[in-house]
């Protein structure tokens, strides 16, 4: 298979999060995960697939280069559930390595992080790899993994 020509000219931008609440959300992804807001827009003009009438505060987080776009609906607000199993359809967490993945899910339950049951794997084998996941404020799944010295990534 051969790339498309285009494709050397694409760049990595950004994912799109709906959020419930703003402000949570930030304590989780800013304080909690390290990101830091490069961007914040308040729209109140109509967009694509939303019902009118349209009102969005969008606010664009990085860290590590990775960016996220917070998107906070105050009209028509938000609708639906985040998936909550990993071979559904579409994105279904974002993940993050951790030299002590126990303590990341500590921590971020602090930040309004909920650790969700039966996903820790690896302790039967303190050489391999390890992961679990919990869930941002809003239910959207994050995974800590960390991935031992010599292991292929």
């Amino acid at each position: 298979m051969t790339q498309n020509a285009a494709a050397a000219t694409y760049r990595t931008s950004h994912v799109g999060l709906c959020v419930t609440d703003l402000d949570r959300s930030m304590r989780f992804y800013r304080d909690g995960l390290g990101f830091e807001e490069v961007a914040h827009y308040v729209l109140d003009e109509q967009i694509p697939e939303v019902d009118a009438p349209c009102s969005l505060t969008s606010t664009m987080i990085v860290k590590d280069g990775f960016r996220i776009e917070l998107l906070a609906y105050s009209k028509p607000g938000v609708i639906g559930e985040p998936h909550h199993r990993r071979n559904h359809l579409g994105l279904t967490h974002l993940s993050f390595f951790a030299d002590d993945i126990d303590q990341a899910v500590e921590t971020m339950v602090e930040y309004g992080g909920t650790p969700v049951p039966n996903t820790r794997s690896g302790l039967d084998d303190p050489e391999a790899a390890q992961f679990t996941f919990i869930a941002d404020p809003d239910g959207n799944r994050i995974e800590f993994m960390y991935i031992p010295a010599g292991t292929a990534w």
